[in-house]
């Protein structure tokens, strides 16, 4: 009995011995496995619940024929080629404010996943469709309202710093008066920038202060005249600003505003001295092939490229897109590639305008560059007990993508009634 119960204990034990012995390897493997799993996924080779297609809707109250829709617009083409048959675009073109819910609406029975608009004006419409509709991600351009009550998860914001693209548009402008100063085909006192403005709300603001004070960077004398429009598209309206802008002596004129209507009148104007123009959103060379020097344009692909792929990918939009963000608002410029500059005019613009152009994105790039600083005062149009000084720099853009500078400048910006 002794006998027959040692033997069972023996082979007890070294089957412990041979389960022990082959522990090691085991959780060696266990663990290697383990980190390559890991390493796989921050790679991001391994995918999860990810969609096979997503139905992507744009909301824009203008068309290609127009500047700012025909540059959102571009993305369109971008989506497409990047993600293929993972999307389908949905586009509704040429929506009033006041259609803004019933566009939404039919958007909503496309069964959209998510929702892209361009006008500022629809910001209110697309939050509360947001509200209602908590599976469908919204996505608003130029507005500023995402971090403001109620916070919803499903609604972002987001814009690029186009005063960065409009700071160094300026600074070609100014370095074409400062060339026709030196050449004697203006004075100092002649040293006059004009601009078509839509609007006299932040950004528009924002975009032709930034504008001439990269002109004065260049040229000392360099000052503005503002006309409004009260229209962002108004073909006529625009071309009937530019000519009485011309007609009051300004050299280079350029607009916040939809249309070519500034670009065909300093092509056509009859003044006796030549005329300027900078292009803003889009590339205005055929329309003025004579007079446009440069310009700018946001480059929305970067935001809603991100925006679709964390939809298709299930992610949070805010945690895959490249940028400034704040809350549920997200931004860029140059250095994020959310802003780029329209092609030189290299028949036109002065030798040594892409030296400038290439100067200041990189100061951008590597945040060096101060726009709005200098010594220079300037008051609030809506509140006279609201004003600014500028011998200490205002950071634009540092809470929010949408542009917040809303002063005049004294003496160097002049607002036409």
């Amino acid at each position: 009995m002794k006998t027959n119960l040692k033997k069972i204990v023996n082979i007890i034990y070294d089957d412990i011995k041979i389960e022990k012995n082959s522990l090691i390897p085991l959780l060696i493997t266990v663990a290697c496995t383990v980190s390559l799993c890991c390493v796989l996924h921050y790679l991001g080779v391994f995918v999860v619940n990810e969609k096979e297609s997503v139905t992507v809707g744009f909301m824009c109250n203008g068309d290609e024929s127009t500047s700012h829709s025909e540059d959102f617009l571009r993305v369109v083409d971008i989506l497409e080629l990047k993600f293929g048959s993972k999307v389908n675009v949905v586009v509704k073109s040429n929506v009033p404010e006041l259609y803004a819910e019933q566009v939404l609406n039919e958007l909503m029975e496309e069964n959209c996943d998510i929702i892209f608009s361009n006008s500022y004006e629809f910001g209110d419409d697309l939050k509360k469709f947001a509200q209602s509709h908590p599976k469908t991600e919204f996505c608003q351009a130029t507005c500023s309202n995402a971090n403001e009550e109620p916070l919803l998860k499903n609604y972002h914001t987001f814009m690029g710093r186009i005063y960065e693209g409009w700071y160094i548009s300026g600074r070609v402008a100014g370095f074409q008066l400062k060339q026709m100063i030196d050449n004697g085909e203006i004075t100092d006192e002649e040293a006059w920038l004009g601009f078509v403005a839509a609007y006299p709300n932040s950004e528009v603001i924002t975009d032709y202060t930034a504008f001439v004070l990269g002109a004065i960077r260049e040229c000392e004398s360099a000052k503005i005249k503002v006309r409004y429009t009260n229209s962002w598209s108004n073909y006529s309206e625009e071309y009937r600003t530019a000519n009485l802008l011309i007609e009051e002596g300004c050299i280079i004129i350029s607009q916040d505003t939809d249309t070519s209507g500034t670009a065909v009148a300093c092509e056509n104007t009859k003044v006796g001295h030549a005329v300027y123009h900078i292009s803003y959103n889009q590339d205005m060379l055929y329309n003025a092939p004579n007079s446009t020097l440069v310009g700018a344009r946001i480059d929305w692909s970067p935001y809603i490229c991100s925006a679709v792929e964390a939809v298709i990918t299930n992610k949070k939009i805010k945690k895959n897109v490249e940028g400034s963000i704040h809350g549920n608002d997200s931004g860029g410029g140059f250095n994020e590639g959310w802003v780029k500059m329209l092609d030189l005019n290299r028949a036109v613009a002065p030798d040594g305008s892409e030296d400038i152009i290439d100067e200041s994105i990189n100061e951008f790039k590597k945040d060096i560059c101060s726009v709005f600083y200098g010594d220079y005062q300037g008051k609030n149009p809506n509140n006279e007990n609201d004003v600014c000084d500028l011998n200490t720099v205002y950071k634009e853009c540092r809470y929010q993508s949408a542009p917040s500078f809303h002063y005049i400048i004294n003496d160097i910006v002049i607002i036409e009634e």
